[in-house]
């Protein structure tokens, strides 16, 4: 038999302390009316990343809030290792990794990597540019949940990543033709699929309207128009001003 040994409850009040000085945040700095100031910690923050790294980033910005680094493509491996291992910056979560489409670019993707450092409580956010012919090395050695994340990027997007395990699509079916998420690609897809009863099976048939698409952009017929119709007077007036005259 163990003994049991019951421990005092401790006042919330003493447990918040207690958490606050476990995870002290140093990237912070304060005003003179001792307010901690955001935008300079971001500042400071994203100038150690340039100097850390001034041969793989061309430079930081702000933007609502938001630190974000642009990193060259074929340095992600460097800078990503570096932001995960350094003390300085200890970024060791990798929250996501997203693509956005830019069809009039030369190079028309983004490929934005999502980083938080818990012990500094900072996100950061690395952008690269890309292509659908060049691939982006992959950073699953990094961070293994990367995994995931590339596949989806794929899937959507069509960006590969070079050194990827097991690069297959994630959302949309092994057969599917295209990239969902590109700016070109048509609202209806290329395929539909219906069950075969003949096949016993899943099909893929080409699309089939049964009537094309209607453009509703126009100023409606029943927008400022004021018909008056039978019984309708009351609302208008008319017969408490024709009762009048009578």
């Amino acid at each position: 038999m163990f003994r049991v040994v019951r421990r005092r409850r401790r006042h919330w009040f003493t447990v918040f302390c207690s958490f606050r000085r476990r995870f002290a945040v140093p990237w912070r700095w304060t005003d003179k009316e001792g307010y901690v100031s955001n935008q300079e910690t971001l500042n400071d923050m994203g100038e150690a990343i340039v100097r850390a790294l001034e041969n793989e980033v061309h430079g930081f910005e702000i933007v609502l809030g938001e630190l974000t680094v642009r990193a060259r493509a074929d340095k992600i491996v460097t800078v990503l290792t570096t932001l995960r291992d350094e003390a300085l910056f200890k970024f060791v979560q990798l929250i996501d990794i997203c693509g956005v489409d830019y069809p009039e670019r030369a190079r028309r993707f983004d490929v934005v990597y999502h980083l938080l450092s818990l012990k500094h409580n900072i996100r950061v956010r690395i952008k690269i540019l890309a292509d659908d012919e060049t691939p982006v090395p992959s950073v699953t050695d990094v961070y293994l949940v990367a995994n995931w994340y590339e596949r989806e990027v794929w899937d959507m997007y069509g960006v590969m990543f070079d050194g990827h395990p097991d690069l297959r699509r994630l959302l949309t079916d092994y057969g599917f033709q295209g990239h969902p998420q590109r700016k070109d690609f048509p609202l209806t897809g290329y395929v539909e699929l219906r069950y075969s009863e003949e096949e016993r099976r899943v099909v893929y048939e080409p699309v089939k309207l049964q009537q094309e698409f209607r453009d509703f952009d126009f100023m409606s017929p029943w927008e400022g128009a004021k018909y008056i119709l039978p019984g309708d007077e009351k609302a208008d007036g008319t017969a408490e001003s024709g009762g009048q005259e009578s």
